[in-house]
């Protein structure tokens, strides 16, 4: 099997995004200007289209980040979204709600690391459903990242660098419990990066 390398960068604006593909990045990802999982970095579609003009100029890619939990009567706007932004050049979208699996997209869906994917049979799954790729849960450890791929063929993307929750992805309500701001829905006040004091044995 012939494998190939993927170095995807975080892009939270254009001005990252080009300069993450002038340093050599393959692709970088970027969030929408709604129902991404850092609402606080959301960008317009013009934004996107530069984007993507610009990385396709190096054969690089841009995926964006529509990975929040959806309510129903969002679904339709998100496909639009998800349409209008395919127009302006994306080539795949990154998500979390399964309703995205059930929608006539004209783009591979990864599923991002909000679906809490760390073993095979929710790895087989998400392959069966039609996504390409699966962004692993990012405390995803090798023994478990070597055991889905043994067992799937699907892409696997994994963190190498940067914050890691100390809750799992997608499941961490904790943000929601103590500021009424769930991470689910893109407004995550990141509480597992405050101080804390351990009282008690």
């Amino acid at each position: 099997m012939i494998r190939r390398l993927e170095l995807l960068a975080p892009a939270k604006d254009a001005a990252y995004g080009i300069t993450a593909i002038d340093y050599g990045a393959d692709a970088v990802y970027i969030g929408a200007p709604k129902f991404g999982a850092r609402a606080a970095a959301g960008n317009s579609l013009e934004d996107i289209r530069r984007r993507a003009d610009y990385a396709h100029r190096f054969r690089a890619k841009v995926y964006l980040a529509l990975n929040t939990v959806l309510y129903d009567r969002e679904l339709e706007e998100a496909a639009r979204l998800a349409r209008e932004a395919w127009q302006a050049g994306l080539d795949a979208l990154i998500v979390q709600d399964m309703a995205r699996a059930q929608t006539d997209l004209p783009l591979p869906l990864h599923a991002s690391t909000q679906t809490f994917t760390h073993s095979v049979e929710k790895a087989a799954f998400l392959q069966q459903a039609g996504f390409s790729r699966i962004i692993l849960e990012r405390a995803a450890t090798l023994d478990e990242i070597r055991e889905i791929r043994r067992a799937t063929d699907i892409e696997l993307e994994a963190f190498v660098h940067g914050a890691i929750c100390v809750c799992y992805s997608g499941q961490c309500y904790l943000s929601q419990a103590l500021c009424g701001k769930s991470g689910n829905r893109g407004q995550c006040s990141q509480p597992c990066r405050w101080d804390y004091n351990l009282i008690g044995e």
